[in-house]
């Protein structure tokens, strides 16, 4: 399709989605707050995307904003999406992945009076923003809780696309994995894709093979194939445990599934949208952490039995030391401005 009618297409796809989703004609006099939210996968993933899109109904709920979200696949679309949100009229988007960070900021450059906020992304500009969470600060406290369980002093992890987020949290993981059991094993694999299923559950069926008896993921979708791994080794007659992350997973699989690094990305959108309300959006990145408990660990109340009274009070004791800025957990720095980052 031509680039210039492919644009136009997309532009009526979009004001349709956005009376879908309640945005009506984005081109009013209510003036109504416009966010929108541009998600590369599914909001069905029980994780990061669904995350987002609860955050983007709270901030219709909340704030009487009138909202719309797209799901985006290649860098081509994503320019369109800006494009045509951009010129519909919306005050605010949020792209939720560190994938979208340079068209932003092409569109930030382009629209000066839009605000995109980029979910994980590492460039600012004086319209765009990065908003960072520490999910590491939950992926150590879920390393300990790791090292805790095992006892085959193994312990797996499972990731899509290997950007600096995404290995954050797992050097994270094995720092606090490391500080339990200082000889623990950690096997670490990188599957390319956050929404493969047969990869994330070929990689999970690996580690457990190997002798992982815990595993924890940063996926999407695929999030899904890892917890079923898991399942499949447990109905085998071994002893095994799978880690959510991104949101809390822990009633997706509530009989495996030990606990979750959690990011409550609903009240972070939340804030940053009250945050563009008071003019304080631009110029700098926007950090969510422990301290605002964004970012938490959060033990599966239905399996809490079954972890010793020990492994808990030291995750405990950890998060109220990170929560006080006493404990610091490693991390990969990515955003512009930071030490060591170009």
């Amino acid at each position: 399709m031509h680039g210039s009618l492919r644009a136009v297409v997309l532009l009526v796809f979009v004001s349709i989605l956005g009376a879908a989703c309640g945005g009506g004609d984005a081109r009013d006099d209510s003036g109504l707050l416009r966010v929108a939210l541009l998600t590369s996968g599914p909001v069905s993933d029980a994780g990061w995307y669904a995350g987002a899109y609860e955050g983007l109904r709270l901030i219709e709920d909340s704030l009487g904003a009138r909202v719309s979200h797209q799901q985006t696949a290649t860098p081509a679309e994503f320019d369109e999406a800006f494009l045509a949100y951009a010129t519909s009229g919306y005050d605010l988007i949020f792209a939720h992945g560190n994938e979208y960070q340079d068209a932003a900021i092409r569109a930030g450059a382009q629209f000066p009076d839009v605000t995109i906020v980029v979910s994980g992304g590492g460039r600012i500009s004086d319209n765009v923003a990065p908003l960072i969470f520490r999910l590491e600060e939950g992926s150590y406290l879920a390393g300990m809780a790791a090292a805790g369980m095992s006892r085959s002093g193994i312990v797996g992890m499972v990731g899509g696309v290997a950007i600096p987020p995404a290995q954050g949290t797992f050097r994270a993981f094995e720092a606090g994995a490391r500080a339990v059991d200082p000889d623990i094993r950690v096997l670490e694999v990188f599957t390319g894709d956050w929404n493969d299923v047969a990869a994330a559950k070929e990689a999970a069926v690996a580690q457990l093979n190997r002798g992982a008896d815990v595993i924890i993921h940063n996926l999407d979708a695929a999030s899904f194939a890892v917890f079923q791994a898991v399942r499949e080794v447990v109905a085998s007659g071994r002893t095994a445990w799978a880690m959510g992350m991104n949101s809390d997973q822990n009633a997706v699989a509530p009989d495996v599934i030990i606990g979750s690094a959690v990011i409550r990305i609903p009240e972070a959108f939340l804030e940053t949208a009250r945050m563009w309300q008071r003019g304080e959006i631009g110029g700098a990145a926007i950090y969510a952490n422990t301290t605002q408990e964004v970012i938490d660990f959060v033990f599966n109340p239905a399996l809490l039995e079954q972890v010793p009274p020990e492994v808990v009070r030291r995750v405990e004791e950890a998060k109220a030391l990170v929560r006080a800025g006493e404990l610091d957990v490693p991390r990969v720095p990515f955003v512009e401005g930071e030490a060591g980052v170009r």
